[in-house]
C-alpha cells in the first residue's frame, strides 16, 4: 500500500516511511492511496476478541505486509498490556442507548495512550532494524505530550521534544511530561497558545536542513499511524454493540480532529457508522464548519477542557482532501490560504459529503459544568470536562439514531480543579500516578518563535 500527501507534491511512500516521516515534505498529511476494507463477517468477528488482536488486524491492514504479522501482534500485545483495564477500552452504559468508551486506562490516563503505546513500539522496531535514531518533535494541547513522554522515555533510538503552551494545560497534564527523568526527553513551555506550538512544529518539518540534521519525525495526529491505531476502538466498541447488523453513532470531543477523523477512517474501512457528532468547547471552529460550511480560525479561548483549546485542526485537511475527491492542488491552495487568512469556504459538494456523516455542536463552560453534575447525579459516573463537552453536545443534538458511544477521552483526575468546582468532588489519581505531585519537574521556557525552538531542537538532538 502506498501513501500520498494531501498536497500532492511529495513522493508516494510506503507505510514505514509514512510513519517515520510523520508530516509529508510538502507540508501535507499522508493518507493511504486506497482505503483497506473489512467485510461484515470480519467486523462481526471482532466482538469479544482481545483488544490487541483487533489492533493487529486493523493496523496490519494499513501496514500491508511491510511489518511481519507476528511482529505486529507481539507489539500490540506488549503495548496494550500497559493498560490497567483488561478490556483496554471498556464500555460503560449511562442510559438506554448511550455508552461511554473509557479511553483513559493507559499510562498517562488519556486516550492518546491508545495510539502512542503502539507507536513507540513501531518506532523501536523500525528504527532498530534500520540502525537509525530520530528526534520526535510534538506539540501538545495537554495529553499528546504526556502520552508521548510515557511511551518513548528511555528508548534508545528516539529523542523527544514536547512543546506545550505555558499556563494553558492542567498541572496533572504538565507533570506527566515534566517529571520524566530520562535524558532522551526534553519539555518546553512555550509562551503562546497550542496553535502557536503546532505552527512551530509545522515550520520545523518544512525546514529541510533541520529535518535532515536531526532525522525529524512527529507523533502528533499528523502521523497517520496514530489515526490507524485510534480507528481500532471504533471497531471494538461498535462490534460490542451489534455492528455490523446495526449502525452506531459516536459523540467525540474534538480539538485537532484526529479522534473524530479516526471514526471516518473506520467508516471508510466498512464499519457502518450512523453519525459522528463533533463536540467542541468555545473554540468551536469544527462545530461551526460542520454546521455552516465555513472553516474560520478565531481567537483561542482558555477553557476548563484545555486539550480542545484549538482553532486550527490539523486533521481537517485530510477530510477536506477526501471531500474534494482527492484534488491535491485544491487542498494545497485551500490550506495555504487558511494559513495566511484563517478562513476556508468548503466547496458545496465537499460540504454535502461531510454532512452525510458529520454534525457539529459546541458547549459553553456552563454547559460543560452542568453535564458533569447531571452525569454524576443521574449515573454516579464522574467524567472529565472533555467528556462532559461531548455529553452536553449529545443532549442537544438531533438526528443521532441507534446506540451512541461517547468517547471519554481522559480520566477526571487529570482535571481535579475543574471537576471539584463543578461537582464538589475531587477525583483521586489512580494508584500508579498517586505520587505525581511530589515528583520534581524539569522543563525549559521559550518564546513562541520558530527559529528559537528549531535551534533548541537541534542542540538537544546533537547533545
Amino acid at each position: 500500500m502506498r501513501y500520498v500527501s494531501t498536497r500532492g507534491s511529495a513522493p508516494h511512500v510506503g507505510f514505514v516511511d509514512a510513519v517515520l516521516g510523520g508530516l509529508a515534505p510538502d507540508g501535507g498529511l499522508y493518507v493511504p492511496q486506497t482505503w483497506p476494507k473489512f467485510s461484515a463477517t470480519e467486523i462481526a468477528g471482532f466482538a469479544g476478541k482481545p483488544y490487541a488482536e483487533v489492533a493487529a488486524k486493523v493496523i496490519g491492514a494499513f501496514a500491508d505486509g511491510e511489518i511481519a504479522a507476528a511482529d505486529l501482534r507481539e507489539m500490540c500485545h506488549e503495548a496494550y498490556s500497559t493498560f490497567t483495564h483488561s478490556a483496554v477500552v471498556p464500555l460503560v452504559q449511562l442510559a438506554p442507548e448511550v455508552f461511554l468508551a473509557e479511553l483513559f486506562h493507559g499510562p498517562s490516563l488519556a486516550f492518546k495512550d491508545v495510539a502512542m503505546q503502539i507507536l513507540a513500539r513501531l518506532y523501536d522496531h523500525l528504527l532498530g532494524g534500520q540502525g537509525r535514531t530520530q528526534t520526535i518533535l510534538c506539540a501538545t494541547s495537554g495529553d499528546t505530550g504526556g502520552a508521548a513522554v510515557e511511551a518513548f522515555r528511555g528508548r534508545k533510538n528516539v529523542k523527544v521534544v514536547a512543546l506545550f503552551p505555558e499556563g494553558r494545560i492542567s498541572e496533572v497534564q504538565r507533570r506527566f511530561m515534566t517529571t520524566a527523568t530520562e535524558s532522551n526527553v526534553a519539555c518546553v513551555a512555550v509562551r503562546g497558545s497550542f496553535d502557536d506550538c503546532q505552527a512551530i512544529v509545522k515550520a520545523a518539518f518544512q525546514d529541510e536542513s533541520l529535518r535532515q540534521a536531526v532525522d525529524l519525525s512527529g507523533v502528533n495526529s499528523i502521523n497517520f499511524a496514530r489515526i490507524a491505531a485510534q480507528a481500532v476502538y471504533y471497531f471494538t466498541t461498535a462490534a460490542a454493540l451489534g455492528a455490523p447488523q446495526r449502525k452506531i453513532s459516536f459523540a467525540v470531543p474534538s480539538g485537532n480532529f484526529g479522534d473524530a477523523f479516526a471514526g471516518y477512517v473506520a467508516h471508510r474501512m466498512g464499519l457502518p457508522v450512523e453519525r459522528i457528532l463533533v463536540a467542541t468547547n468555545a473554540n468551536d471552529i469544527l462545530a461551526q464548519t460542520f454546521e455552516t460550511g465555513r472553516y474560520v480560525r478565531g481567537k483561542v479561548h482558555p477553557t476548563m477542557s484545555p486539550a480542545m483549546d484549538i482553532q486550527s485542526a490539523s486533521n481537517f485537511e485530510r477530510l477536506y482532501f477526501e471531500g474534494v475527491d482527492r484534488e491535491a492542488t485544491d487542498t494545497a491552495r485551500a490550506f495555504t490560504a487558511f494559513a495566511e487568512a484563517g478562513a476556508i469556504d468548503v466547496p458545496p459538494k465537499a460540504y454535502a459529503a461531510m454532512r452525510e456523516l458529520f454534525r457539529g455542536a459546541s458547549a459553553s463552560e456552563d454547559d460543560t459544568a452542568r453535564a458533569m453534575v447531571s452525569t454524576l447525579n443521574e449515573t454516579g459516573q464522574l467524567v472529565d470536562p472533555h467528556t462532559a463537552v461531548a455529553l452536553s453536545a449529545l443532549s442537544r443534538a438531533k438526528g443521532l439514531k441507534g446506540p451512541v458511544v461517547v468517547m471519554s477521552t481522559a480520566h477526571p483526575a487529570k482535571f481535579p480543579e475543574a471537576v471539584a468546582k463543578a461537582c464538589g468532588v475531587t477525583p483521586a489519581l489512580p494508584r500508579g500516578a498517586a505520587d505525581l505531585a511530589g515528583r520534581p519537574e524539569r522543563f525549559d521556557r521559550l518564546p513562541a518563535e520558530a527559529d528559537t525552538i528549531k535551534a533548541y531542537v537541534r542542540a538537544f538532538s546533537e547533545g
